[in-house]
């Protein structure tokens, strides 16, 4: 039973030895034409005052120091997370985000780029911050070993946090459905309404973990600089 329920989860859809569930993730280049017409339309108006919303609050988290570019590269990934989440809920889409091996190669190379570029360029301040002000003199080298496994594992619970959320809601809703086929009329009148709240659920959390995801990535940035 449990094989089966996670195999939901599996990119099983192959030609010629090629995954092609692991298209849904690039989806959202469909999604970009409109947005080019001469007339405004409301999804480009609702994405204009989304991105110039969340360009403001990174911009305010980054500091003064941060790259021009910073905010921009902070707003793609948040998009493309978002649209991964909100397009893992279409049933036959393949959800991307509930699996490691997609938030890993997320959160990896900006964690490292944004350790690299701590310890190149502000080798002082990094070193100041693993022992935190106060410490006393006897728990300085317990606080380096744990603010150095803190740092090391950052972009673990960031892939995981993302991942977990996804899958358990999936599993969820993945359960209520097998369950609507062998039930009575009565307790389907129940089970309806209860498979909608869990899906206008998810909907919120494939927004919040995207958000959450960004703001994290973005503290993590700041602390480098």
């Amino acid at each position: 039973m449990m094989n089966n329920l996670f195999s939901i989860f599996d990119p099983s859809t192959t030609i010629i030895n090629l995954n092609l569930n692991w298209l849904s993730s690039i989806l959202i280049l469909s999604f970009l034409p409109p947005l080019y017409w001469l007339i405004p339309s409301k999804l480009s108006s609702l994405l204009i005052s989304l991105t110039s919303s969340l360009k403001k609050e990174l911009s305010t988290l980054l500091g003064p120091s941060y790259f021009t570019s910073s905010p921009l590269i902070l707003i793609t990934l948040f998009l493309f997370i978002l649209t991964n989440n909100i397009l893992g809920l279409v049933p036959y889409i393949f959800t991307a985000s509930s699996h490691l091996s997609f938030t890993l190669s997320l959160a990896v190379p900006l964690w490292l780029t944004a350790i690299l570029y701590g310890w190149l360029q502000n080798t002082i301040h990094s070193l100041a911050h693993l022992v935190p002000q106060g410490t006393p003199n006897a728990l300085m080298m317990f606080m380096v070993c744990i603010e150095t496994t803190s740092n090391f594992i950052r972009p673990i619970t960031l892939s995981v946090r993302l991942a977990a959320n996804m899958i358990a809601g999936h599993l969820l809703m993945t359960l209520l459905s097998n369950a609507l086929a062998n039930i009575n009329f009565m307790a389907y009148a129940t089970l309806v309404p209860t498979q909608l709240a869990l899906i206008t659920l998810e909907s919120a959390v494939a927004i919040i973990q995207a958000y959450v995801f960004t703001v994290l990535t973005t503290l993590y940035i700041s602390e480098s600089n």
